[in-house]
């Protein structure tokens, strides 16, 4: 039986498919930020509040700790007064579950594939069929 020698990819190819990959996963995690639209409204932006350390409900201690990070009432008020927003949004649920669901069909076909092709250089297509009428 012959020694079986894998195929070699080329340096241009690793360096496409890293690309690829690498722009695959800058798109997806963009794609929720480009599709949102900007909830604050422009009355909430053309106002700017005078913020106190009380307004804030920060503590004496709190409000010693900001200041050493170098953070005023003003630039404390936008990290305190920015609250993550926990709400999913079923349409881009789907497509997020669609987009990996499709992915990992696309790579259970391409490996199967692949496979098949190691397994027919290995041992020849008249042998793989031959073993496998011998089995049945």
């Amino acid at each position: 039986m012959s020694t079986y020698i894998p195929k070699i990819q080329h340096k241009r190819g690793q360096l496409i498919d890293s690309l690829f990959i690498l722009v695959l996963v800058y798109v997806s995690l963009y794609i929720p930020l480009f599709l949102e639209s900007d909830t604050k409204s422009a009355e909430e932006t053309a106002t700017v509040q005078s913020y106190t350390w009380e307004s804030l409900g920060v503590s004496a201690v709190e409000q010693e700790q900001w200041q050493k990070l170098g953070y005023d009432e003003a630039a404390a008020a936008e990290i305190i007064n920015d609250k993550f927003d926990y709400t999913i949004d079923p349409l881009m649920l789907a497509i997020t579950a669609l987009v990996i669901i499709g992915y990992f069909f696309f790579v259970i076909r391409i490996s199967d594939r692949q496979y098949r092709e190691v397994i027919e250089e290995k041992f020849g297509a008249d042998e793989t069929s031959s073993k496998q009428e011998a089995t049945q």
